[in-house]
């Protein structure tokens, strides 16, 4: 394997080896394997599944493990930061460790063969009301909004020992910068690099402290001539202590300069559709993050769609996904997708997640959710063995002409919503989420003799006091 096709971080104990084509700077799909020592090796192009406060949304960790192909998962740290802490240190820094074990993987009981992916905010990112600084970014807590500065974010590394981190970068979110808000951009996240790296890496560190992390560099979301200083900082100095390449947009792929060619790149942005991941993978992007995945389970979506479809004559696009709250399904026995090998296609088919929705039932979106990735694992696993065969192209042309543009916009009630999928409610602004219960004592002054459900309250009853929903024909 020559120099151009493989590369590897000697403090790290990370591995990519680019496998086709084997010129690493050429925008087209590319085959490789991001390996790193004691873990699953992830053939690229792959995905790599979001968490929310360190668990997969609905699905169990028994689950993950036997019913999924799921190798990495990425955390945020500010999932993790709750307020500023004066006193003591964050309550995960706490757990008990030894010296070859990560607090991370320790505190969400996730096996050890798993890739666990550490980035400052998670994906994708809520857009807060302070700005970033120079020597902070705005992070969403659980709590609120606060700044994690460099200092912070080094020890979180340091105490959390991830197998991939992902760098600080002054992103804006929600609004187009402006040129001299750009230019801070670039100083403020060349200095985030330079510091982090120094800390973790640096030769002043003693050997038995350095950071055995992977460190995965931010590109922003400019043009090269805009970070010009710093793109030629991570081909110098920088360049010992980085083992990947993290984008914002996949615009940003076609500036990685050729040296740094051969690191893998981490898209960490936000597809709508696979037709747009199939436009990321033709760029060269490596690993790729999908919040649909999650909001399409979360919306009673179920994805019905495979790559390499064979070429067949149609009147109208296929629907890239089923709506399993329309009542059309409702005596429908078909599993969700047809020749699926997944848990729930195997042992359940569209009426009873229907039925399951109606009834508000969770297992509805863990069933949603175990397909849902699995249609994602064999989709890339389709798009790998298409480049193999140097088809992909003519591969992706035919997916596009037989589906649709679009997903299905949901039409039901998804489950519960956490904190960080809602806008933050500003001052003299109606609760979010209105009180559901009151309390019982407060119901000796309800005027209705009838405000309390008995044994004998029928279903209209239940319904009226907010028990459950009547199914009505």
């Amino acid at each position: 394997m020559d120099s151009d096709s493989s590369s590897k971080s000697p403090d790290t104990m990370t591995n990519f080896t680019l496998l086709a084509p084997t010129t690493a700077s050429v925008l087209s799909p590319r085959l490789g394997s991001l390996a790193l020592t004691g873990r699953k090796s992830i053939p690229t192009p792959n995905y790599i599944p979001l968490t929310s406060r360190g668990v997969v949304s609905h699905i169990s960790h028994d689950l993950l493990r036997d019913q999924t192909a799921i190798g990495s998962l990425y955390f945020g740290l500010e999932d993790f930061i709750e307020r500023q802490q004066r006193k003591g240190t964050v309550p995960i820094y706490n757990i008990p460790t030894s010296s070859h074990e990560s607090a991370l993987r320790k505190f969400t009981c996730f096996p050890e063969e798993l890739v666990l992916v550490l980035g400052p905010r998670r994906v994708p990112a809520i857009a807060c009301p302070p700005d970033n600084t120079p020597n902070s970014i705005a992070i969403a807590t659980s709590v609120g909004f606060r700044q994690l500065d460099s200092n912070q974010f080094v020890e979180g590394v340091q105490k959390l020992r991830p197998d991939i981190v992902v760098g600080m970068a002054d992103i804006v979110l929600g609004r187009q910068p402006g040129l001299k808000r750009q230019g801070k951009m670039v100083d403020r996240t060349h200095a985030y690099t330079m510091h982090a790296t120094d800390q973790l890496y640096g030769s002043l560190v003693p050997e038995q402290n350095r950071s055995t992390a992977s460190y995965f560099a931010p590109l922003l979301p400019l043009e090269n001539t805009q970070q010009s200083l710093y793109l030629e900082e991570l081909e110098g100095e920088l360049r010992p202590h980085v083992s990947g390449l993290a984008l914002y947009e996949s615009a940003s792929l076609a500036i990685v300069p050729e040296s740094l060619g051969n690191l893998p790149r981490m898209l960490l942005n936000e597809p709508a559709t696979p037709h747009d991941i199939l436009r990321e993978v033709s760029l060269g992007a490596d690993v790729v993050t999908i919040p649909f995945i999650g909001d399409a389970s979360d919306g009673g979506i179920a994805l019905d769609f495979v790559f390499s479809p064979s070429e067949t004559s149609i009147a109208e696009p296929t629907p890239l996904a089923l709506d399993l709250w329309s009542s059309e399904y409702t005596t429908d026995t078909s599993p969700l997708r047809e020749q699926c090998e997944c848990y729930t296609c195997r042992n359940h088919h569209r009426a009873y997640i229907h039925h399951l929705l109606s009834a508000k039932e969770m297992l509805a979106w863990t069933l949603l959710q175990v397909h849902n990735y699995h249609t994602m694992d064999v989709f890339f696993s389709k798009i790998r063995e298409s480049i193999q065969r140097g088809a992909f192209e003519s591969d992706a042309q035919a997916f596009h002409r037989l589906y649709a543009a679009e997903l299905p916009d949901r039409t039901g009630q998804g489950p519960r919503l956490r904190g960080h999928h809602v806008s933050a409610s500003g001052p003299h602004q109606p609760r979010r989420n209105p009180r559901a219960w009151g309390r019982l004592d407060d119901l000796q002054f309800s005027e209705s003799p009838s405000a309390v459900a008995t044994p004998d309250t029928g279903a209209d009853g239940l319904e009226e006091r907010g028990f459950a929903e009547k199914e009505h024909s």
